[in-house]
C-alpha cells in the first residue's frame, strides 16, 4: 500500500519491520555454506534408502554419501531419531559397523551435531602421544560464545571430564594462558557500532601494553586478543600500524615464543578474514608427500553449511587453483608403475579396491564444494564412475 492511499509513515515502518523475522527463516539460503536445506526433504524416504545402502555384504558408499551430504545438519539429526524409531538401531553404530577409515570419519561427523563434534575433535586433539596444537585453536578461535558453550559442554557429558582442566594438564605456558581464555567464551558480539574511542584505546594497549613488567604486557594482547569482536580487532590492527606503524604479526613474534606465538598469530588471521585462514589451513595439509586428511575433514565437515564458498574463492585467490582441484590431485596417492603419467593414476575413491576402506577427503569435497545446483543419484545406484559423479571444477 503506498503512503497516499491511507497508510501513515509509522504504520509503513511496522508493516516492514513485521516481516523481518520471515526473512530471518529464510536466511539459510543466504549463507556462504555449500549445503543448503534440502527441498525434498523426506526423512523416512532418507532412512530407508540408508538401511538399504547398509544391508547385506557390502555397503553401498555412493547411496550413502548421495544421502547425508545433500541434508543439512539438522535434517540429518531428524533422520537419526527416524533411524532410531524406525529400526531399534543407533545410525552412528550401524554407520562405524559398515565403514572404515576415513569414510567411516566423514560420516560419522556428519551424523553427529556440530557442537559435539567440535567436542570430540577437541578429545582428540588431546589424547595420545602428543596434543594437536592447531586442532586446538582452530576449533576454540573460530566459534562462536554460544558454539563454544554448547561444545564444551557435549565434551562433559560424552567424556565426564572438565573441558578446561584437561585444556590446563596437556599445554602450557602463554599457549595454555590463550586456549582458556577463549575457551570461556567471552569474545564481545558485533554491533554494527563502531567505538572509535575504544579501537584508540586497545591500539595504544598494544603498542605500550604496560612497563610493569613483561608478563603484563603479554596477559594485555591475551586479553584483547580473546575479549575483543574480530572486526572490532580488524579495526584495531590498522589503527596499530597508522598510528605506531606496527604490524601485530611483527610485534607477536617479538613477544611471543613457540605454541603461544602460533596460536596469537592464528587469532590475528582469523580476525583479518576467516575464510582466507582455513584457505591457508586447507593448503598446507594438501603440502607435503602426505595429506593431514583429518584436518581437510574437520575443516570441511564444520564449514559447510556457513562460509565454504568464501573458502573456496579465498583458496583461489592466494594459490591461483581451485581448492576442488587441489584435493583432486592431493589424493592421488597411490603407488604406479615406473614412468607411468601421474594424472592417469587411479584416484584415491571408494571405488578403488586398494583404497575402498579409506577414502579421503575427496569424497566428501564434491558435495561441499558444489554449487546450489548439485547432481543428485538414485540411492539405489551401486555403481557408478568418479566422473560421473563429480560436479564440474570451479
Amino acid at each position: 500500500m503506498l503512503l497516499g492511499d491511507g497508510m501513515d509513515g509509522r504504520t509503513l515502518t511496522h508493516e516492514i519491520l513485521s516481516q523481518l523475522p520471515v526473512a530471518r527463516q529464510t536466511t539459510a539460503w543466504g549463507t556462504l555454506g555449500t549445503i543448503k536445506p534440502y527441498l525434498g526433504f523426506d526423512t523416512e524416504s532418507d532412512v530407508q534408502h540408508l538401511v538399504e545402502a547398509i544391508a547385506g555384504n557390502g555397503a553401498d558408499h555412493g547411496a550413502i554419501l548421495d544421502v547425508l551430504t545433500n541434508r543439512t545438519n539438522a535434517q540429518r539429526q531428524q533422520i537419526t531419531k527416524v533411524f532410531q524409531a524406525l529400526t531399534k538401531q543407533d545410525l552412528l553404530k550401524s554407520m562405524g559397523a559398515a565403514l572404515s577409515g576415513d569414510l567411516e570419519r566423514v560420516i560419522v561427523g556428519l551424523l553427529k551435531p556440530l557442537a559435539q563434534y567440535d567436542a570430540h575433535e577437541l578429545r582428540a586433539a588431546m589424547q595420545g602421544m602428543g596434543t594437536d596444537e592447531d586442532a586446538l585453536i582452530e576449533i576454540l578461535s573460530t566459534r562462536s560464545n554460544q558454539q563454544l558453550r554448547e561444545s564444551l559442554a557435549f565434551y562433559q557429558r560424552d567424556f565426564k571430564a572438565d573441558p578446561e582442566k584437561d585444556i590446563a594438564s596437556e599445554t602450557s605456558g602463554w599457549f595454555k594462558e590463550i586456549l582458556l581464555a577463549l575457551a570461556k567464551g567471552k569474545r564481545e558480539h558485533y554491533t554494527g557500532i563502531i567505538d572509535y574511542a575504544l579501537i584508540q584505546q586497545d591500539a595504544e594497549a598494544l603498542a605500550n601494553p604496560g612497563a610493569r613488567s613483561e608478563v603484563a604486557g603479554e596477559r594485555t594482547w591475551i586479553s584483547i586478543f580473546t575479549q575483543r569482536s574480530p572486526e572490532h580487532l580488524s579495526r584495531v590492527f590498522g589503527q596499530c600500524r597508522e598510528s605506531h606503524g606496527l604490524e601485530v604479526e611483527d610485534t607477536i613474534c617479538k613477544r611471543f615464543r613457540g605454541d603461544g606465538q602460533a596460536a596469537m598469530l592464528a587469532l590475528a588471521s582469523v580476525c583479518r578474514n576467516t575464510p582466507r585462514y582455513f584457505a591457508e589451513r586447507l593448503h598446507n595439509a594438501m603440502k607435503g608427500p602426505s595429506t593431514a586428511d583429518k584436518v581437510l575433514i574437520r575443516i570441511l565437515i564444520s564449514r559447510s553449511e556457513t562460509d565454504l564458498l568464501s573458502i573456496r574463492s579465498e583458496f583461489k585467490k592466494r594459490h591461483g587453483k581451485s581448492l576442488y582441484s587441489c584435493l583432486q590431485v592431493s589424493m592421488l596417492r597411490l603407488p604406479h608403475p615406473r614412468g607411468a603419467d601421474p594424472t592417469t593414476a587411479w584416484p584415491r575413491t571408494w571405488g578403488h579396491p586398494a583404497v575402498r576402506a579409506s577414502p579421503p577427503a575427496v569424497v566428501l569435497m564434491p558435495r561441499f564444494s558444489a554449487l546450489p545446483t548439485r547432481h543428485h543419484f538414485p540411492p539405489s545406484t551401486k555403481s557408478r564412475t568418479q566422473e560421473a559423479w563429480l560436479p564440474a571444477p570451479c
